[in-house]
């Protein structure tokens, strides 16, 4: 019997390695070609008067002249959307993204009694995700700031809808994987175009807004997506396939839209450079990206915890067999997060952090007592608060890169500093997973809520440091 396991273990594994290195190289392949065909129709688009404006005349010298049908400035193409509906357009097309790369959260549960794989396959399947989208966001990171964020946006939407009908055929677990990585592909690659045209459509009066938008989009979304899932997935039919054809009516609608907005980004030089595999940030842009990495870690682990084994913890920790729970425990932090974003948005930076960092550190303690003492309101309030913490950390640390970075710099930035909140989304999952499967799904949650309050807490000492640091600078006297 225990041959028999250890031989069907090793083959699957085999499968599953060989069926990511196939579904990484199609994802991949599709993206780049996606690219290499937009740059080309780029030609034939009309490029609108943007509000970033080059910063210097060199800057002015590397931007290619528009097309000699361009609208004249302050006139728009018959049919495109005014600035602030474009805004309003780009903040529900980032929603859109994140609840579908949050609806199959629930469903990791039902694929797992249907296809009987292990804790550790299941997290593999939500690492693939995060594998595909850091592959897209260092391949495909700065694009946009050479190519226009429409065209970007497009061919992530047409990428993403790709995954939609991927997931409605999936039958195996490599399929699923395949699904899942080439959805990591098209979100990566749409998250910093999205980030950097909320940027640059930004209203003069109020500087905040991208910033919150930026920070509390992706919770809403991911809260929205695993909750609604799992209510399809309870109560309607096809729980399997309902989600994915509403998310691909979604994807169409969302694909008018964006065919529909100003362009803010007008065409650079260096595309096919910037496609080299690469993490750049400018020099004058390090030293902030730095301090915001101790709370980028801390918040995002966390999320990863909720969002790849919460479900299964609902379900064999506190004996919840409901799918809509399923959806509720990721709920319970991000939507917590979101409002938060929301409510603070007016909030010195530094103040947030601190506060952001504090309540990571004290809901993840309530919520690891709860799991101790088997009581699922402790734990329940613990994300809660955790979930408040997780907001004031996005919105501080996107709101100030959002506003620190020059337009032709938002991209890279963005990308760098999605790939660390990713990395630190998917790694600790996957070590999570394979440590569930051999050592039981309660200890692994003890050990990575413990992990994650001991980074909350070196994230409030981090700004602790920091302000004795500024108040001191402060008070020195100028010679």
């Amino acid at each position: 019997m225990n041959g028999r396991a250890d031989l069907r273990g090793a083959t699957a594994g085999a499968y599953l390695s060989l069926s990511v290195i196939h579904g990484e190289i199609i994802a991949l392949i599709v993206a780049l070609v996606v690219a290499s065909l937009t740059h080309r129709s780029l030609r034939l688009e009309r490029v609108m008067s943007v509000s970033a404006l080059p910063d210097s005349d060199s800057d002015r010298n590397n931007q290619i002249a528009p097309p000699s049908d361009t609208n004249p400035p302050g006139r728009r193409r018959r049919g495109e959307l005014t600035r602030p509906t474009a805004f309003a357009a780009i903040a529900v097309v980032f929603v859109l993204f994140m609840a579908a790369s949050s609806a199959p959260s629930p469903l990791y549960v039902v694929y797992q009694q249907h296809w009987d794989f292990s804790a550790t396959t299941l997290t593999t399947v939500f690492a693939v995700y995060v594998l595909g989208m850091i592959a897209a966001l260092l391949v495909l990171g700065s694009l946009s700031d050479h190519l226009g964020r429409r065209p970007v946006l497009l061919s992530a939407i047409a990428l993403e809808a790709v995954s939609m009908g991927l997931f409605l055929v999936a039958d195996s677990v490599s399929l699923l994987l395949t699904a899942r990585l080439v959805q990591g592909v098209a979100t990566g690659a749409a998250m910093t175009a999205l980030g950097a045209a909320l940027a640059d459509l930004n209203p003069t009066h109020a500087p905040h807004r991208a910033g919150v938008v930026t920070g509390a989009a992706p919770t809403f979304g991911l809260g929205l997506g695993a909750l609604g899932c799992g209510f399809l997935v309870e109560y309607g039919p096809h729980p399997t396939r309902l989600v994915y054809v509403l998310l691909l009516a979604g994807l169409v609608l969302a694909a008018a839209v964006v065919a529909a907005l100003p362009e803010t980004s007008l065409r650079r030089p260096g595309a096919a450079r910037s496609l080299q595999p690469r993490l750049k940030v400018a020099p004058h842009l390090r030293a902030d990206l730095l301090r915001l990495v101790p709370i980028l870690v801390a918040s995002w682990a966390l999320g990863g915890l909720y969002l790849s084994l919460g479900p299964s913890v609902a379900v064999g920790l506190f004996g919840l067999s409901s799918h809509v729970v399923g959806g509720l425990v990721v709920t319970l932090l991000t939507v917590p997060a979101c409002l938060t974003a929301i409510a603070l948005r007016a909030w010195p930076v530094t103040r947030t952090l601190a506060l952001g960092a504090a309540l990571l550190l004290t809901g993840t303690v309530v919520a690891l007592t709860g799991v101790e003492e088997d009581s699922l309101l402790t734990a329940a309030l613990g994300t809660v608060v955790a979930g408040v913490g997780f907001g004031a950390s996005s919105l501080a640390s996107f709101g100030t890169l959002a506003r620190m970075a020059a337009p032709s710099e938002r991209g890279e930035l963005f990308s760098v500093a999605f790939v660390i909140s990713y990395l630190s989304f998917s790694v600790p999952a996957v070590v999570a997973g394979i440590a569930a499967t051999h050592t039981g799904l309660h200890e692994t949650s003890v050990a990575y809520a413990a992990t994650v309050a001991l980074l909350a807490a070196l994230a409030l000492l981090a700004q602790w440091l920091r302000s004795r640091q500024t108040a001191a600078r402060a008070t020195c006297p100028q010679t």
